[in-house]
């Protein structure tokens, strides 16, 4: 049986290469950017007139293997005064994170299948420490409510919110936990006299609403279709150009 020897066009090799290389990075990308953990504190208004309530609810997007929160959230106390927190803990809770059964506040008598909590209010600052107990516990996983905080607005100004959390994973047997990559974000928000104009913004990711959603940074899903469709075009037109059989090339055929 006869065969050529094809000769083989290196440039066309190589764009081809390229392209698929740039297919799959546009994939990544978009991967990597959808699936990137957050924690949130968002407002419930960012302009509250002084007199109102406000609420601020914390939530966790897109994590993986969650078993520990530490979370921190500090405030302007000339502007806000924090007057009941509301957690979203445990398995009983709708939309709720980490799993388990019972919230205890005691540290010396934890059993498997409780939710260690310990909460420490101060002015101007409200700290959590969540941690589910025990082996056979499983770790969470998605997204969810953490905690609602209600505060008095008492005088105008910059609330100045801000956000400081540390996550830790479930350690394998015989491990230490490890902590978990993330953001963290705060909405600004300023307060205004009483009778003043403002405007009220409903948070995406308020536990009232919907399970919280992160808006990737990279184009929509739409937009790296019509990449992929372009680009696969662009590959197939390359490599028809691979292979020119002619009769003049002088090649010869091989045994």
């Amino acid at each position: 049986m006869n065969k050529l020897a094809i000769p083989i066009n290196h440039t066309s090799c190589k764009v081809i290469a390229f392209l698929v290389c740039v297919v799959l990075s546009f994939g990544f990308i978009y991967v990597v950017s959808a699936q990137s953990t957050a924690v949130n504190a968002a407002a419930s208004t960012t302009q509250p007139q002084v007199g109102s309530t406000l609420t601020v609810t914390l939530t966790i997007s897109n994590v993986q293997n969650l078993f520990g929160i530490d979370a921190t959230l500090q405030w302007n106390p000339s502007v806000l005064s924090l007057t009941k927190t509301a957690l979203n803990l445990g398995d009983s809770q709708h939309n709720g994170v980490l799993h388990g059964s019972n919230l205890n506040y005691d540290a010396n008598n934890l059993n498997s299948g409780d939710i260690y909590v310990n909460e420490t209010k101060v002015s101007g600052s409200y700290e959590l420490v969540a941690q589910s107990i025990g082996a056979s516990t499983s770790s969470f996983n998605g997204s969810g409510t953490i905690a609602t905080l209600t505060f008095n607005v008492v005088s105008a100004g910059s609330a100045g919110l801000s956000l400081q959390t540390d996550l830790a994973d479930k350690a394998a047997l015989g491990q230490n936990s490890n902590n978990i990559a993330h953001t963290d974000t705060a909405d600004s928000v300023t307060a205004v006299a009483a009778g003043s104009s403002s405007t009220p913004t409903n948070s995406p990711t308020n536990s009232h609403t919907s399970t919280p959603t992160p808006t990737p940074e990279f184009p929509t899903l739409a937009t790296l279709s019509i990449v992929l469709v372009l680009a696969s075009a662009a590959i197939v037109l390359s490599a028809k150009k691979i292979i020119k059989p002619s009769s003049t090339s002088g090649i010869k055929p091989q045994i």
